[in-house]
């Protein structure tokens, strides 16, 4: 089955202790219910640099799933705790066997 990769920008650090269970019991669950197709949980990313010297992406973190297809990979993103009231995106890449 295919896999693809989910890029998280965005989120950012909890305002309180309270949010901070919240936000993480919140992916917890997202990322429970996504089941067997999560291959690889992910981590979120911590300080990153540009090996050319420029700017970095913003990139916050990574999930890797299995899905038939892209459309159905990014059908998995709903309920993201990222993508609750704007905080940030998901952005879905297939990644190709060599």
């Amino acid at each position: 089955m295919p896999k693809f990769v989910f890029l998280y920008t965005g989120g950012g650090t909890p305002e309180s202790e309270e949010e901070g269970k919240r936000l993480m019991a919140a992916w917890q669950g997202w990322l429970a219910g996504l089941g067997d197709a999560a291959v690889d949980r992910g981590n979120p990313f911590g300080a990153s640099a540009s090996a050319s010297g420029g700017a970095t992406s913003g990139i916050s973190g990574y999930t890797i799933v299995e899905a038939g297809s892209l459309d159905e990979a990014v059908g998995k993103t709903r309920g993201c705790p990222l993508l609750e009231g704007g905080r940030g995106n998901v952005e879905v890449y297939e990644a190709i066997p060599m």
